[in-house]
């Protein structure tokens, strides 16, 4: 039976640390998952298969709280991701999915989750504060629809990618 004070603690790491940070993890015991993928990657005078995180900056510790604060403590890890003030978690059938499509060591590419006609507000950038409706262009680039309801017409700007936007409920 799983242990219901157990969960998959997504974990930010410093800059390129992943790898770093699950040597630390390692040490203290504690189970980890950072998820990768093999690429093969073109220089100028050479190519090369290496070894990346899946997603930069991230890692998964499986534990308590006290197995997550002591995470919290290792050299490469910044801090825990939170939702509304809280450590969040990422439910295990998630990482279990993750892991049975890595396994197939096939190409795999990371989309952004928000979705078309999901409303946001800009949180950073130049279009900060803005509130709109997502668009993504033929190309896939993230365009911001600010929509005047009563006039039926939107005005649609593309969001640079320094742009962070948050959903609004």
């Amino acid at each position: 039976m799983e242990n219901s004070n157990k969960h998959w603690h997504p974990l930010y790491t410093k800059p390129r640390q992943e790898f770093k940070a699950e040597q630390q993890i390692a040490l203290l015991g504690i189970e980890y998952y950072l998820p990768t993928v093999t690429r093969l990657k073109q220089w100028s005078d050479r190519k090369k298969k290496v070894t990346e995180p899946l997603f930069n900056g991230y890692i998964f510790v499986y534990g308590e709280e006290k197995d997550r604060l002591y995470a919290l403590q290792q050299n490469a890890i910044v801090r825990s991701l939170t939702f509304n003030g809280k450590p969040a978690y990422v439910q295990n059938w998630e990482i279990e999915n993750l892991k049975k499509m890595l396994a197939e060591k096939r190409e795999v590419t990371i989309k952004n989750t928000l979705i078309a006609g999901t409303k946001v507000r800009v949180v950073d950038g130049p279009f900060k504060d803005v509130e709109g409706i997502v668009s993504y262009t033929p190309n896939n680039e993230r365009e911001l629809a600010v929509v005047i309801d009563l006039l039926k017409r939107s005005v649609v700007v593309y969001l640079p990618p320094e742009c962070v936007v948050k959903k609004i409920d």
